[in-house]
């Protein structure tokens, strides 16, 4: 008799555990897919100012760049700043960016600017890639995949600033 007691409370609490912990199968995730935006920073060499060129030019740890986006009517939809990492690279994930309209996809919405460099002998901006009117995005077919998380990964730059007493080049 004890027996049969014990499989009838063992199945009860069985049964009970299942009601108020429901196996993963049940609950439904949604799965969060968030765009990025990532780049590189850099300080050009005065031997390539006044070009595209990046020959020789070093990355910049916390330099600051902003990610600007602007809907379908040119209005400002979306605006942060990033810091780059001690290799110049950031990642810049857009939290809260929506887009409402076609014309309001990260592709045609979005430009990256560099900001501000901590260095002193590179701190003026260049418009390598644009940079002064904000770098374009570009789609690369790069995904960050991972459990119930998916991000959509375009690139902007490289973006640089440049040293402000670059001796003239002399030609002879």
């Amino acid at each position: 008799m004890a027996g049969r007691q014990l499989i009838v409370l063992v199945s009860s609490l069985l049964l009970a555990s299942l009601a108020f912990f429901p196996s993963t199968t049940a609950i439904e995730y949604q799965k969060k897919i968030e765009v990025v935006v990532e780049g590189m920073v850099y300080c050009q060499s005065c031997d390539h100012y006044g070009t595209w060129s990046m020959t020789g030019a070093k990355p910049i740890p916390s330099a600051k760049v902003s990610v600007i986006c602007k809907n379908h009517n040119k209005q400002v939809s979306f605006y942060k700043a990033f810091q780059t990492n001690a290799d110049g690279y950031f990642y810049a994930p857009l939290d809260g960016f929506k887009m409402n309209h076609i014309m309001d996809h990260p592709l045609q919405a979005c430009h990256v600017k560099p900001v501000s460099s901590p260095l002193q002998d590179c701190r003026f901006l260049s418009n390598i890639n644009h940079g002064l009117d904000g770098a374009p995005l570009r789609y690369e077919d790069k995904r960050v995949m991972g459990n119930n998380y998916e991000a959509v990964v375009y690139s902007a730059g490289p973006l640089a600033f440049r040293p402000a007493n670059c001796a003239p080049k002399t030609h002879f």
